[in-house]
């Protein structure tokens, strides 16, 4: 299991938009369209790595609590589906009805989207506020498949709620570890 880091992208950067198909609803989904009243996260992650799969119950649960409080969730899979089939469209739409999505699961075939947000791995968070204005990025929590420690998704709540109640948002933020985004050859 390769394990990659964040490439923490700047805080206050803003969200580049971008227009990509959603693998569930099979509709164009533009991130300027969708963006929540209070923040959107949004996600890079795909079917098969062990870190995702280790986080689903987590961001499944995350998103149905946070969605009602103003913040809304977008998945992105950007990895090469030729190397790589078990992330192809199809297969996307299959895992986001098994782990309960409840925010689109979006197909980037170009890898242009994940390219602009600097993203290196999956899973990769982004919190934005509602200005489109990064505040949060890094990991979940602390917790990775096998080293023992619980899966709460403190690290990301914590700046979600801030981000909610109008509170500073820690700076010291840690990056997220997983496998390493497949990029297609160039």
């Amino acid at each position: 299991m390769a394990r990659t880091e964040s490439n923490m992208l700047k805080l206050g950067t803003i969200a580049p938009n971008f227009k990509i198909k959603d693998t569930v609803s099979d509709q164009m989904i533009e991130l300027n369209e969708i963006k929540g009243p209070k923040g959107t996260v949004i996600m890079f992650i795909c079917n098969h790595c062990p870190f995702v799969v280790h986080v689903n119950p987590k961001i499944s649960e995350l998103a149905k609590i946070y969605q009602q409080k103003g913040i809304k969730f977008v998945a992105i899979s950007s990895n090469d589906i030729e190397k790589y089939p078990q992330d192809a469209p199809h297969l996307m739409k299959l895992k986001a009805e098994e782990e309960g999505y409840t925010f689109p699961y979006l197909y980037d075939e170009t890898q242009e989207v994940a390219k602009s947000y600097d993203a290196a791995c999956t899973p990769d968070f982004y919190l934005f506020d509602s200005d489109m204005k990064l505040v949060y990025r890094g990991q979940l929590d602390d917790s990775r498949p096998g080293n023992g420690i619980d899966l709460t998704g403190s690290d990301l709540s914590a700046a979600m709620d801030s981000l909610i109640q109008g509170t500073k948002i820690n700076e010291l933020q840690k990056p997220s570890i997983g496998c390493n985004i497949k990029w297609k050859a160039s």
